[in-house]
């Protein structure tokens, strides 16, 4: 076993969370009370956190995300607030690690995360195994920044248009 600390995955403790417009997402994701939502690559947990309550007590957020620190950061919110209905989940989405039953999620989000995805090579094994874990008739919600000059966000280079992420999602 390695005493080296475990890489910080690139993108780690950035959010987007703070520049969208909260309404206009609630409105946007097909997310209700009771809902069964998967946060992929939820780093902190600022969109979980945000969704647990919308789903309220009979919902669940599976908090998904391969950079333990984030995690920790979430787990501590959850606990000073008293928030249960939010499953943190330490997994590597791009191993197939993600812990969640299959056809188990009501809604995926993928928060300005896929073009990290597509960058690694690996957005399509990801996104087959998010058909996997979504029920039949599921949604899959993809946020990312437009592709134009920033900041923020990542460089031009790697951000995504919605032409790219249309063919993505419907290979």
């Amino acid at each position: 076993m390695s005493d080296v600390p475990p890489k910080k995955p690139k993108g780690a403790g950035k959010s987007s969370f703070d520049l969208i417009d909260k309404e206009k997402l609630a409105t946007m994701l097909p997310v209700k009370p009771g809902s069964v939502v998967l946060d992929l690559a939820c780093g902190k947990g600022d969109y979980a956190l945000y969704l647990s309550d919308i789903v309220g007590e009979n919902g669940l957020v599976y908090a998904v995300d391969l950079w333990e620190e984030g995690l920790t950061v979430l787990d501590a919110h959850l606990e000073a607030k008293g928030i249960f209905n939010v499953m943190p989940l330490l997994a590597d989405a791009t191993q197939h690690e993600i812990e969640v039953d299959d056809h188990s999620v009501d809604v995926c989000l993928l928060a300005t995360v896929l073009h990290d995805f597509e960058e690694a090579h690996q957005a399509d094994p990801v996104l087959k195994d998010i058909r996997s874990l979504l029920k039949p008739g599921g949604r899959l919600a993809i946020l990312e920044f437009k592709k134009i000059d920033g900041p923020p966000g990542p460089p031009i280079h790697i951000r995504l248009s919605e032409d790219d992420v249309d063919k993505m999602v419907t290979a």
